[in-house]
């Protein structure tokens, strides 16, 4: 009788920790990496912003960047509130079942993947090049785009299978130089500013609408796709020590830290060139801009972190991936293999599957010849970004919807004013977005690229509301565990009478 508990105990014992990430395991430090790594501040400070000055012909970038921080600030308020009653590593699958209604919860978890899945293969089209470039000029060494490419990969692959807190230090590692080169960069050049007066032109509220109100749709735009990755800590709260404290604290630091470092970037490159000229030396030098800003030793590490920026960023979203591929495996959504984990508590499945998809990208870009830099990474990092977009907005509704039932103890203001605030101006810059995609994309208004890639987002939803409506007739039982969780395995928690359908 003793033998046959003691089994029993250890088979449930072993059913649970098939389907738990490793607990405990990651400190607000290490939030706050995975968190910035997959922001990848120095890929936006030296690629996007740019990028920005040049394709809008406006200057008013670092003052879009404190208006998105500001709207952000108001939409993490009601996010970080629900962290504190939903703990799940598919976040934003999680919250948008809870909130708005099972199905639309699928749906949303599809667009998540989407859009984490493009942010993450995408970067291997920025590595790629980026990579021999600098190899051939300080190593001799001269291989196609894809061979560098693919040795990301490989890396990522191994990272992306080892305990989750190896993974977290590092990207601190890296993600701590990155910072500082930036940072450097940018005292730099707002101590040395053109004509030797340093401005705050491109600081001023006015310049967010100097050519109409139209300027701000295209600078909000820009600057809310730089700060993609800012909400990823809810996904790590099953890992979190003490969640309710690390999760809402690594948000907000994260939100204030690239606040601070894209606005002061793209500040010191407009003080360094001149406001009147930066438009002109942002198509002329590219990276450069900010490369230019420091001496050569700081020029030459920057270009070095640019790499390794690349390489953080696409290892963070890896990351992500695999923790919503495992969130939608154990609540059988999606394959349960994808939700079962090994000794070292990591998805070995999700993971893997995660990794194939980057190989297959690669593999196909290499054989079709298209160009990395545009179509691989600009066209498919921007798609994901957008992609992110539509989810933040939706969750901004979710969490209204979610409180509406019961207030939980959350504020008037957490629960209900700032997430509407935050919903109202999120879904304008949504429109703002559809209406200027070709912009966004550098191609001609009604290119197919225009309306294919966005468009994809409507097709997985749909997708996904149909699988949740068939799940709901066909496995009813599965369906009401839809965003539980770990108490979905457990069955430890049943869904409130109060919750949508």
């Amino acid at each position: 009788m003793f033998n046959a508990q003691t089994t029993n105990a250890r088979a449930k014992s072993r059913s649970r920790m098939s389907q738990e990430l490793a607990k405990d395991r990651l400190g607000i430090p290490s939030v706050l990496f995975f968190v910035l790594a997959g922001v990848a501040p120095l890929t936006v400070a030296a690629g996007v912003i740019p990028t920005a000055y040049q394709t809008t012909g406006l200057t008013g970038i670092p003052a879009a960047f404190v208006a998105i921080a500001v709207i952000l600030g108001l939409f993490a308020i009601g996010y970080v509130a629900m962290t504190r009653h939903i703990t799940n590593s598919g976040a934003f699958y999680a919250f948008i079942s809870r909130g708005i209604g099972r199905a639309v919860g699928v749906g949303a978890a599809l667009v998540a993947l989407l859009s984490y899945s493009l942010l993450q293969v995408g970067l291997y089209g920025a590595f790629g090049p980026n990579a021999a470039s600098e190899a051939a000029a300080h190593l001799g060494l001269h291989a196609a785009w894809w061979v560098w490419a693919l040795g990301a990969w490989a890396v990522i692959t191994v990272l992306g299978l080892l305990r989750v807190d190896i993974t977290g230090w590092v990207l601190g590692v890296l993600l701590t130089a990155e910072i500082a080169v930036i940072l450097a960069e940018t005292v730099s050049g707002l101590l040395h500013p053109a004509g030797g007066q340093l401005t705050f032109g491109t600081l001023s509220p006015a310049d967010l609408t100097s050519a109409g109100v139209g300027t701000f749709g295209v600078l909000a735009v820009v600057a809310v796709l730089g700060f993609v990755g800012f909400e990823q800590a809810p996904v790590l709260a099953e890992e979190a020590k003490r969640a309710r404290r690390t999760i809402p604290t690594a948000t907000y630091l994260a939100l204030g830290v690239i606040a601070v470092v894209y606005a002061g970037a793209a500040w010191a490159m407009a003080a360094h060139a001149g406001q009147s000229h930066v438009v002109a030396a942002a198509g002329q030098e590219g990276p450069g801009l900010l490369f230019g800003l420091g001496n050569g030793f700081l020029s030459n590490a920057a270009q070095l972190l640019f790499l390794t920026s690349l390489f953080a960023a696409a290892l963070a979203f890896h990351n992500v991936v695999w923790r919503y591929m495992y969130a939608l495996g154990r609540e059988h959504v999606l394959p349960a293999a994808l939700g079962r984990t090994g000794g070292n508590n990591i998805p070995k499945a999700a993971s893997l599957a995660q990794s194939a998809t980057g190989l297959a990208v690669i593999v196909a870009y290499a054989i079709g010849g298209w160009p990395p830099m545009t179509d691989l990474f600009f066209w498919l990092g921007t798609t994901g970004g957008f992609g992110i977009l539509l989810l933040l907005a939706l969750t901004s509704i979710a969490v209204v919807a979610f409180f509406a039932r019961d207030g939980l103890g959350e504020s008037l203001w957490a629960r209900l004013i700032s997430p509407i605030l935050a919903a109202a101006l999120l879904t304008l810059i949504v429109v703002l977005a559809v209406q200027n995609y070709a912009t966004l994309l550098g191609v001609p208004a009604g290119s197919a690229a225009s309306w294919i890639l966005p468009a994809s987002y409507a097709l997985v939803f749909v997708i996904g509301l149909a699988w949740g409506a068939l799940l709901r007739a066909r496995r009813p039982q599965l369906y009401k565990a839809i965003g539980l969780g770990a108490y979905a395995a457990t069955g430890q928690l049943k869904p409130t009478a109060t919750e949508p359908a």
